[in-house]
């Protein structure tokens, strides 16, 4: 089994090959460090799992655990709770998803701006695995209240909506969704470098 010495040893470039090469018994060592006060270990665990998550699903038996976390007073629990229900979407044949996607959806209204972008990346995640609910993660997104969020933050967070929304939209296009975008667009909020990537993307997929 693997020890925290060895796993905190795994550089970041080998991190996806070392993932590969987990024994099945370190799985549930590394959900147990996921909750260890060691923001080294916790981390270096989380990336490992995130990893495994891309190419097999022995992670995902593990998903009640990280339904969990999304209702943890730490914010952090919350994150990886949120990332890692987002990996393990692709072995989710039994759509579990669909019951969990309420609770995963109320991060956007987290006390931490980061959480929330990490709540609306996993999203993307989310909406290009499971198509089925793009609807519900639109609907969310474009009610979104940006101006509720520090200045400092504001940019960052609409264009993680914006990508979201730019996956959904070349699977279900919607009036609001659109207007949405193109209101941003010519808000103040994004930059010009900005404005243009995703006025291409929009091109792309017109």
């Amino acid at each position: 089994m693997i020890s925290i010495e060895e796993m905190l040893s795994i550089s970041k470039n080998d991190l996806q090959e070392a993932s590969k090469a987990l024994d099945k018994a370190d799985i549930p060592q590394l959900v147990d460090w996921l909750s260890l006060k060691d923001d080294n270990i916790r981390y270096q665990s989380f990336l490992l799992l995130q990893n495994r998550s891309t190419f097999c699903d022995d992670v995902y038996p593990f998903w009640d655990t990280f339904c969990d976390k999304l209702k943890s007073d730490n914010s952090y629990q919350r994150s990886i709770g949120a990332m890692l229900l987002a990996e393990n979407v692709r072995w989710d044949q039994q759509d579990r998803i669909n019951d969990t996607i309420f609770e995963f959806i109320k991060l956007l209204k987290d006390d931490k701006p980061i959480t929330i972008r990490q709540c609306i990346q996993s999203l993307g995640n989310v909406a290009l695995l499971k198509p089925g609910l793009n609807s519900i993660i639109a609907d969310c997104l474009i009610s979104f209240d940006i101006m509720a969020i520090k200045e400092t933050m504001r940019k960052s967070i609409l264009l993680d909506i914006i990508n979201v929304l730019l996956i959904i939209r070349k699977e279900l296009k919607t009036d609001e969704a659109e207007n949405f975008i193109l209101n941003a667009l010519s808000g103040e909020i994004l930059d010009k470098k900005s404005k243009k990537l995703i006025e291409l993307e929009l091109q792309r997929y017109a």
